[in-house]
């Protein structure tokens, strides 16, 4: 696979169902709203979103399955698109204006490449493996801070399974005493794309699924950072937990995140 070109299609097709989404954000209503279940909305729009990038990504690539939030399309052996044709829909639906389209591309569990295009702020986010990473057409990097007290950070907070709530509240609690600041944007691509992009120096959360991370992560890595798990045997990817940072705070941080996280699967 040419994946520079393949890059450049997907950025193409991101870009064009980024205009549809800015278009019917001007004439969206609650009426249009379902819950899939606890706090998990859906609208119109991300199902139509995610039709068009179905139909766009099958004429790039007729091969590859897909892994798509919404369930459109099949994954197959081996190779498969994952999108999230509206990272942030709450956010969407109430009129905060940071939300994302993310694409990628996996073949045999590794990630080939990725594309997150923030909405409101027309900034679109790409790598592929090996090429670095790029923002709107300009090579970014991740930050040089090295200190866990000269870092800002990003996470989220669950909104259906709470099990975890004071764990994640004493880690909370530690990081806001041990960081410059702690922000919640409501769009984990978003978060991984400002990670990249040297915006945050870090960014952790659980309870996520591929279709939200996978653009994110290969953006951080070939951005120059770093991307694991809580715990070194997790997948970032698909293990519902992740930590991602500049490589230069992620053992510090992840000392606090041991020494708070103790979930055990």
């Amino acid at each position: 696979m040419e994946l520079k070109q393949l890059t450049e299609q997907v950025t193409l097709l991101s870009k064009e169902i980024a205009a549809f989404i800015r278009e019917e954000s001007h004439r969206f209503t609650d009426a249009s709203v379902e819950s899939k279940s606890l706090n998990n909305l859906v609208s119109y729009v991300d199902k139509v979103a995610e039709q068009r990038f179905v139909d766009g990504l099958r004429m790039i690539v007729p091969e590859a399955g897909f892994i798509a939030e919404e369930g459109t399309g099949e994954q197959v052996e081996g190779l498969n698109w994952v999108i999230d044709p509206l990272d942030g829909t709450t956010n969407f639906i109430h009129g905060v204006p940071c939300y994302c389209t993310s694409v990628a591309l996996i073949k045999d569990g590794e990630i080939q490449l990725g594309v997150v295009l923030e909405v409101n702020r027309d900034e679109c986010f790409s790598a592929w493996r090996g090429g670095g990473a790029t923002m709107n057409g300009t090579p970014i990097a991740v930050s040089t801070r090295n200190q866990l007290q000269d870092s800002l950070l990003a996470t989220g907070f669950p909104y259906d399974d709470f099990g975890f709530e004071s764990e994640y509240m004493d880690l909370l609690r530690e990081l806001m005493h041990r960081t410059r600041g702690i922000r919640r944007l409501g769009s984990a691509a978003a978060d991984l794309a400002y990670v990249a992009c040297g915006r945050f120096e870090a960014f952790y959360e659980y309870g996520l699924n591929s279709w939200d991370v996978a653009a994110g992560v290969i953006l951080v890595r070939e951005a120059g950072g770093k991307v694991s798990g809580f715990h070194p045997s997790k997948d970032p990817v698909f293990d519902e937990e992740i930590v991602a940072s500049n490589s230069a705070i992620h053992e510090e941080l992840l000392e606090v995140i041991e020494r708070n996280w103790q979930r055990q699967d």
